[in-house]
């Protein structure tokens, strides 16, 4: 009670949401953990393959009928395409959870759905070609400021295609992810493979400083889509870039720990990354020199960008145990 009148306690995720630019969305579609985030102020959710099979070996108990429904309906269905009818059905329940965000902000977070695509040689045609075909993108396993760019043009030229035949653009609303946490981890990897010196709290800011190189030239041509922070390993991966109009995506873990932290909430989105740490991450790691130049990557680079082939080899991974949960179901262990 504050003189005679009750208040009520907002969490740290919350009071962001409602204070600030800055948007949350859950970084997973498991049902329980998306109703906790949507009661912090959450108004989306991601998904992909590592994160689905997590939901689905935590819940096989759950998710058991519905492949053996999947098997019975679809008799000649491979183990993929079972696979990918779940994480459909998973990601539509998600959404079902998410309609009234989306109809609050009129369709702005997305069509209620949205496609991820790799920002991958061949991604950034394809994130082209579905925008100007209506389909709101969120570009992932993208790491680096050249990245970010090339999917933000890529969406202009997709929308400016769909202005010039006039078709509607007022409910999309594209986003473009920056895996923080995952350049963190792999110049973690080169310091400990090659004979590199540096403060090691100077790696937990690579992320940080890329994402707000990024968002400051975003803000300065006015692309039309927003930046996602995502991979979380730290605390500054949201509480440095709260103030930004952009979407933080933690997982639930990572959520209860900053709703049990007492950070201030405030913005930091212009506050600059120590000028020292950004020369010395520039000066002994090649591969944040090209995350964090505008010409540092060429569009043919980013396939064999360290990062981006460890994320496309995790991910193809999760989806070989997605082939097996299913295969477990279709050919139950006779013992």
């Amino acid at each position: 009670m504050v003189a005679g009148r009750e208040v009520t306690y907002k969490s740290p995720l919350h009071e962001m949401t409602e204070t600030t630019p800055t948007r949350l969305w859950n970084d997973s579609a498991d049902i329980d953990e998306l109703k906790y985030s949507i009661e912090n102020g959450a108004v989306g959710a991601t998904c992909n393959p590592v994160i689905a099979v997590t939901i689905l070996k935590k819940r096989i108990a759950e998710w058991r009928p519905r492949i053996e429904a999947f098997l019975g309906e679809m008799p000649a269905a491979t183990e993929d395409q079972v696979g990918w009818k779940l994480v459909e059905e998973m990601s539509v329940k998600a959404a079902k959870l998410l309609e009234p965000a989306f109809a609050a902000h009129r369709g702005r977070l997305a069509k209620n759905m949205i496609v991820k695509i790799p920002a991958t040689k061949a991604g950034i045609v394809a994130i082209e070609e579905v925008t100007y075909r209506g389909v709101s993108i969120n570009a992932t396993v993208s790491f680096t400021l050249p990245q970010c760019i090339a999917v933000a043009e890529a969406v202009e030229r997709g929308l400016s295609r769909r202005e010039a035949e006039g078709k509607a653009i007022e409910s999309m609303g594209p986003v473009c992810t920056i895996m923080v946490g995952r350049l963190d981890d792999w110049l973690k990897v080169l310091l400990e493979k090659r004979e590199i010196s540096v403060d090691p709290g100077h790696l937990e800011w690579a992320g940080v400083a890329v994402f707000k190189k990024t968002y400051g030239i975003f803000r300065e041509r006015g692309y039309r889509l927003r930046l996602l922070s995502a991979a979380f390993r730290n605390h500054m991966h949201w509480s440095e870039l709260i103030g930004a109009d952009a979407v933080i995506s933690p997982p639930y873990a990572w959520q209860r720990r900053f709703n049990a932290s007492d950070i201030e909430v405030r913005s930091r989105i212009d506050d600059p990354v120590n000028p020292d740490v950004v020369e010395q991450l520039l000066a002994h790691f090649p591969d944040f020199r090209r995350a964090y130049s505008e010409d540092g990557l060429a569009t043919g680079d980013f396939d064999s960008y360290p990062p981006t082939v460890r994320t496309l080899r995790q991910f193809v991974a999760a989806c070989t145990d997605l082939d097996g949960l299913v295969r477990d179901v279709m050919l139950p262990d006779p013992a």
